[in-house]
Parts: structure tokens; C-alpha cells; sequence
């Protein structure tokens, strides 16, 4: 006969068995994931490298193009401070000449066009008292039989 206590440790070796037996399964796919996931590691490891170098190259480049841009910035404020120093230059030496200049002109064709405007009214004006002039006298000649 079986006693309790034989049949207590049967169970609970059998529960160990079972338990020991999921855990095995539990570890055979925990395996199988980490080397999965070291597969994975490796691949994104072989294709980031060469990616990280070509991107430090590319780093390397851009810090070429810039240093010329840098380069041609300096030329180019110093071309803009040049050419603001010979305006200020020619503002001071030829242009208080050149505003006289302009300004005698402009009131030359102002006085020239003024003076045609008044020929042009007083031609208009004589040539208005003439017509009133021959239209009365027609009127008289023509009231009288």
C-alpha cells in the first residue's frame, strides 16, 4: 500500500516534472529570441557602419563648402564696404554738384514750357477775339438789307 506521504511527494514530483519541463520550453524560445536578436544586432551593426562613414564623409565636405562660402562672404562685405565708401566719395565730391545741376535744369524746361504754355494761350486768346470780332461783324452786315 501507498501511504499519504508516498502519494503527496508522487504528486508534487510529478507538478516538479511538469514545471521543470515548461520551464525548459520557456528557455529553448527565450534561446531562440536572444539569438534572433543577435542576428538582428549583427545585420544593423554591418550596414551602420559603413552608413556612420559615409555620413562623417559627407560631414567632412559640407565643413569644406562652408569654410569656402565663409570665404566668399568675407570678399563679398568687403566688396560692400568698397563700394559704400566710393558713394559716400562720389555723394561728397560730385553730388552737390550734380543736385545743381539737375536742379537748374529742371527749372529750365519748367521756365521753357512755362513760356510755350503762354504762347500757346495767348495765340489762343487772340485768335478767340478775332473770331468774336469777324462773327459780330458778319452779324452786322448780315442784320442790314
Amino acid at each position: 500500500m501507498v501511504s499519504f506521504g508516498g502519494v503527496v511527494a508522487l504528486v508534487f514530483a510529478v507538478i516538479f516534472a511538469v514545471l521543470v519541463a515548461f520551464l525548459v520550453l520557456v528557455l529553448v524560445k527565450l534561446g531562440q529570441v536572444l539569438s534572433e536578436t543577435s542576428k538582428l544586432i549583427a545585420g544593423i551593426t554591418d550596414r551602420t557602419v559603413p552608413l556612420l562613414s559615409e555620413a562623417t564623409t559627407s560631414i567632412v565636405h559640407v565643413n569644406t563648402n562652408l569654410e569656402r562660402v565663409d570665404v566668399i562672404t568675407a570678399n563679398v562685405q568687403t566688396v560692400t564696404t568698397n563700394a559704400s565708401a566710393l558713394s559716400s566719395v562720389f555723394a561728397a565730391t560730385l553730388g552737390g554738384p550734380l543736385v545743381k545741376v539737375a536742379a537748374f535744369s529742371y527749372g529750365v524746361r519748367r521756365a521753357l514750357g512755362d513760356r510755350q504754355k503762354h504762347d500757346i494761350e495767348k495765340r489762343v486768346r487772340s485768335e478767340m477775339k478775332a473770331e468774336r470780332r469777324r462773327s459780330r461783324s458778319s452779324r452786322r452786315s448780315g442784320d442790314r438789307p
